[in-house]
């Protein structure tokens, strides 16, 4: 059953999904969120794309002061980095506390090739923080976004708030999309192999750093890549059989760096979640997420692809 009544942050958690038309009614659907936050002594944080963070700014007035602001098109160009990088430390750094986000990771201009990674990661926030207090509210623009966008977003959020009105979603289904996204990547038309063991890693590395200058990166964005590259190429190592295939190729204004193992990632989360101070295990595939601007995964018994893509 609907209801007109605003959305209420209990202690548990809660993942809407906010459907606004235009300004007013993302306004009308996020301020009162946040100051009845900011009024209860809830932590607040709002992560959306620049323009609507200075709309929401100006609307909540000195408020704002007491709200971290994000903008998302910077800190969450990389869909995957979302949750350990923006949504984690809120939710997880406030012990005892309800926490209030507002996050909007898909908006008009994300490229089909990001969005899937997009929707993955909207279906993984129901697994990251299940069982914590906090609610993430997710605006979607109606006007601006396909019609299958805002019905994966029935599928990936339990609630659905639609021109004043809250209402279970009948579509709610995260487990059915996190296996929907973990799909075989297509093949590349031409590509540099590079097959590669213990032997050879110091190699791999130094060909990835080679094709990146050759490829128009900047010597920082070089640096990025060849940590993300000898990350992944260190877990197969681990973890994949001891040896892997590095390939590289240029896709539209991206460079693209792929790693192929043996090894099985079981856990959806890896390398997602928030990393503890003094924790040791789980800091590759997180470091990989925070340098690339975006990551591709597809895992199975079989074996494991992972592609990062860097803008040149």
């Amino acid at each position: 059953m609907s209801t007109t009544e605003p959305l209420t942050a209990g202690t548990t958690f809660s993942h809407p999904a906010l459907f606004y038309r235009d300004a007013d009614e993302f306004l009308a659907g996020t301020v009162p969120f946040v100051l009845d936050g900011l009024t209860a002594g809830d932590p607040v944080a709002v992560a959306v794309p620049a323009p609507r963070l200075a709309l929401l700014r100006a609307a909540l007035g000195p408020a704002a002061e007491r709200v971290r602001l994000i903008d998302m098109s910077e800190a969450g160009r990389n869909p995957g980095r979302i949750i350990g990088e923006v949504l984690g430390p809120m939710a997880y750094g406030h012990p005892g506390k309800h926490v209030r986000i507002v996050g909007e990771p898909v908006w008009p201009g994300r490229t089909a090739l990001e969005y899937t990674a997009c929707v993955q990661h909207e279906a993984l926030i129901n697994l990251a923080f299940h069982g914590r207090s906090a609610t993430i509210l997710c605006p979607y623009d109606v006007a601006g976004l396909a019609p299958d966008v805002l019905g994966d977003a029935t599928v990936t959020h339990p609630v659905l708030i639609v021109q004043g009105q809250t209402q279970p979603s009948p579509d709610f289904d995260p487990e059915g999309i996190v296996t929907a996204c973990n799909l075989p990547l297509p093949e590349p038309a031409a590509a540099i192999r590079f097959p590669f063991g213990k032997d050879r890693l110091s190699a791999a590395r130094r060909l990835v750093a080679d094709h990146a200058a050759r490829a128009g990166l900047d010597e920082e964005r070089v640096g990025d890549l060849v940590l993300a590259a000898g990350e992944l190429a260190a877990n197969s190592l681990r973890h994949g059989g001891g040896e892997g295939l590095l390939r590289l190729w240029e896709e539209d204004d991206h460079l693209v760096c792929e790693i192929s193992d043996s090894g099985y990632i079981a856990d959806p989360l890896a390398g997602r979640r928030p990393v503890a101070l003094g924790q040791l295990s789980g800091r590759g595939l997180k470091m990989v997420h925070y340098f690339a601007d975006l990551v591709r995964t597809h895992t199975s018994p079989v074996g494991t692809t992972t592609r990062v893509y860097m803008r040149r």
